[in-house]
């Protein structure tokens, strides 16, 4: 039996290459980028405004105080979005501006509405200027934020609504990105069902919707292929063999994957040439486990046992990191936070619990493990908005101690 440390190596050395895609930016959101995604033109394009005020040259204000005021001749007015103003300021002219419009030739600072006093003197207006100004002064400058050619997006960067943010201000229509992975999925076993309406001898099908709902957190297509039932060995053999001509790259199935007479899964993988596999790891939940890569094919497939929160931590423990892997993205860091209750373990097992992490009155984290940890409690977790990681070869975890934790249904990359 591997260890959990070992099972990850293996993942590590059975890597599948997932090419790369153009795609519209706007379509990016938790997609991988293939390649740097550099600023095309600066940002801000030309200096505007940052405030509602005037725009003047500042050393036409170096001698102004509040014992010597300055009177400027209002010459024209621009909003954001209009045309800028093309013509240069003469000395103590100045133009009403709006946030975000385009600074006049000659023009280097902005003074504020609310610290100008308005003057009508006929059919001109003027301002009334107390203080002096400094050059740029309320201005926000060309090129400020994003000069040409800048760095907007790392290669290997899961790209968020931030960065969509950005690629929209910057005119970036189109990425290179990784394609999303394909998964295809099988349950297996005589009791469960897609019906809502069942015996009490049948179970109702979550792992189905459960993985199905964490396509868009873990970067994958994803497609149910159905239950297979417990006499359905050839049936499988004979769907694995189509799948190796599809486009499929990861198979998942959930159940029959056991010591149970009706668990066929590890013997139909055994008749199949296989380069890299395990099968059973020293964790709970899980331990049943199957991995394998096919041999001569970019194809893996992984056999969940079919416990709905063995299902939820193989796929969390072993699919993602393999998904993480082959898109190129950084390991995850966990998050540290001190442990609230003790908590007494098998020494060779890695563990992963159901808990739930919070927050101190000082601001730090702790994290309690809670009750109801067999495989077949889905209320705890519920309740739970984190997994802790125990790792092998310690038996005791007692309060205060600090703990590894991931969270459940998306993965820590942002904290990185």
């Amino acid at each position: 039996m591997k260890s959990y440390n070992e099972a990850l190596k293996i993942l590590k050395k059975s890597k599948i290459k997932i090419s790369n895609e153009i795609i519209k930016s706007m379509s990016g959101l938790n997609r991988i980028c293939s390649s740097n995604i550099y600023a095309k033109n600066n940002y801000p394009y030309e200096n505007n405004s940052s405030l509602d005020g005037f725009a003047i040259k500042f050393n036409h204000t170096k001698d102004v105080s509040h014992k010597n005021y300055k009177k400027f001749k209002i010459v024209g007015s621009i909003s954001a979005g209009s045309k800028p103003y093309r013509k240069i300021l003469k000395k103590n002219e100045a133009v009403e501006i709006m946030t975000g419009g385009i600074m006049p030739n000659g023009s280097n600072s902005i003074i504020p509405m609310e610290d100008c006093t308005s003057l009508k003197d006929g059919k001109n207006r003027y301002i009334l200027i107390k203080k002096a100004y400094k050059k740029f002064e309320n201005v926000r400058l060309k090129g400020s934020d994003y000069r040409f050619k800048d760095l907007v997006i790392k290669k290997n960067t899961l790209i968020n609504s931030s960065h969509i943010k950005a690629l929209k201000a910057l005119g970036i229509e189109k990425i290179n990105v990784k394609k999303k992975i394909n998964v295809v999925f099988f349950s297996s076993g005589n009791e469960i069902s897609e019906k809502n309406h069942i015996d009490k001898w049948k179970i109702r099908n979550s792992n189905h919707y459960y993985l199905k709902s964490l396509n868009n957190s873990f970067l994958f297509n994803f497609k149910n292929l159905g239950i297979l039932r417990d006499n359905d060995e050839d049936k499988f053999y004979k769907k694995i063999l189509k799948i190796f001509k599809s486009k499929t790259n990861i198979i998942i199935t959930s159940g029959a994957v056991s010591k149970g007479r009706f668990d066929f899964i590890p013997k139909v993988i055994n008749k199949l040439k296989l380069s890299h596999s395990f099968k059973n790891v020293s964790i709970r939940p899980g331990k049943p486990i199957l991995f394998a890569k096919f041999k001569g094919k970019s194809k893996v497939i992984f056999g969940l046992p079919g416990n709905p929160i063995s299902t939820a931590a193989c796929f969390r423990f072993f699919v993602f990191p393999y998904i993480q892997n082959i898109l190129g993205l950084n390991p995850e860091r966990s998050i540290k936070a001190k442990l609230k209750n003790n908590f007494i373990k098998k020494k060779i097992f890695t563990r992963f619990v159901k808990s739930k992490l919070s927050t101190t009155k000082d601001g730090k984290l702790e994290v309690e493990i809670l009750d109801g940890q067999e495989s077949f409690r889905i209320k705890s977790f519920v309740n739970s908005n984190t997994w802790v990681l125990l790792p092998d070869g310690k038996a005791k975890f007692k309060k205060g101690e600090l703990v590894d934790c991931f969270f459940p249904n998306h993965h820590n990359q942002t904290l990185i």
